[in-house]
């Protein structure tokens, strides 16, 4: 991985670097001051590209970088940072974006835990409300955008209250044509909010509904101040999620029920969409019976095979017995 930017450095001879505010394997992240609109500051998202990969790779990268941010800078919603410019420098692409105040979800959760509280139910649900109505502007673009990072720590909240899904590291668009989806910028979530068909990276199937498990987890860990078992996790040890209400008994049986749909381990079994999953938290009608949190994919294939095993089975004992009882009688043999 290349160095960071020093602070005062320049890119594109506009943006003046402040600090470096988040780094992984694959870039940083940048404070910046945009000197052409005095105080308007911003974050720099820098992508790596690998110098190791044929230059037709590195070429096809870089046209699907810039196609793929186009799209993202078309987007405009309260609950999400502006996108305002994109370039690249040398082997490395960059994406500029409004610098969101605040401090980040995961903070209030450390900050909870240290005072031995929880997060009320009911400031966590304005949070979620905030963050479906993001989730379902970007699931409802054409076509669709996920995010497939959510997580604490990428929702900030501002000062005045507002809640800003940031980081569009992980962005993925779902061409409307296809039953796939092509990745903007690589990566793979977070371990403890990505469900099981995310693990296969850019081979794996993602779509709305991954990105339902990831707020299903987010909104999890927010009201027990523990993240989920991890979904890998979950697949060889079905009863490993604890259930929501078994760490905070304050919940509502209504808030667990949600959780538990949409961590659902098979796409099938969570919401359909971000607004049915926000219709069931805010509806007054009598609860649903809910797939259980113990239900996974491993269960609802392996079930299935053992009645048709166990069916062949008494099949076979009542065979038997029918040959026992009427076949007819030999004499020993002396």
């Amino acid at each position: 991985m290349l160095p960071s930017r020093k602070p005062d450095s320049m890119l594109r001879s506009r943006y003046r670097i402040i600090e470096t505010v988040g780094q992984g394997g694959m870039g940083s992240i940048y404070q910046a001051e945009d000197t052409r609109l005095t105080g308007r500051f911003c974050a720099i998202k820098e992508i790596q590209i690998n110098p190791k990969t044929p230059p037709s790779h590195q070429s096809q990268a870089r046209e699907q970088f810039r196609r793929e941010a186009s799209i993202l800078a078309r987007l405009d919603h309260p609950n999400l940072p502006k996108v305002s410019d994109f370039f690249s420098e040398g082997n490395r692409d960059y994406l500029v974006m409004d610098f969101v105040r605040g401090d980040d979800l995961r903070q209030k959760i450390e900050e909870a835990k240290s005072n031995e509280r929880f997060i009320p139910e009911r400031q966590v649900m304005g949070w979620v409300a905030q963050l479906c109505d993001a989730l379902s502007y970007l699931h409802s673009q054409s076509p669709p955008v996920l995010h497939r990072d959510i997580k604490p720590a990428n929702i900030k909240l501002t000062p005045d209250g507002l809640i800003k899904l940031v980081d569009f590291g992980l962005v993925k668009l779902m061409t409307p044509d296809e039953d796939r989806t092509i990745t903007v910028l690589q990566g793979r979530g977070t371990a403890f909010y990505i469900p099981l068909e995310q693990y296969g990276g850019d081979t794996g199937h993602t779509d709305i509904r991954s990105d339902i498990y990831s707020l299903g987890a987010t909104l999890y860990h927010l009201l027990t101040n523990e993240p989920p078992a991890e979904a890998k996790t979950r697949f060889l040890k079905p009863n490993a999620l604890v259930p929501p209400r078994s760490l905070n008994p304050q919940l509502t049986t209504r808030t667990e029920q949600a959780i538990q749909w949409a961590l659902s381990m098979h796409p099938d079994d969570r919401p359909p969409s971000v607004q049915t999953l926000q219709d069931f938290l805010v509806s007054k009608d009598p609860l649903n019976l809910l797939p259980s949190y113990e239900d996974s994919t491993v269960i609802s294939q392996i079930a299935p095979v053992n009645r048709a095993l166990g069916a062949i089975a008494l099949g076979l004992l009542i065979f038997s017995i029918m040959i026992t009882f009427f076949s007819p009688m030999v004499p020993p043999i002396h």
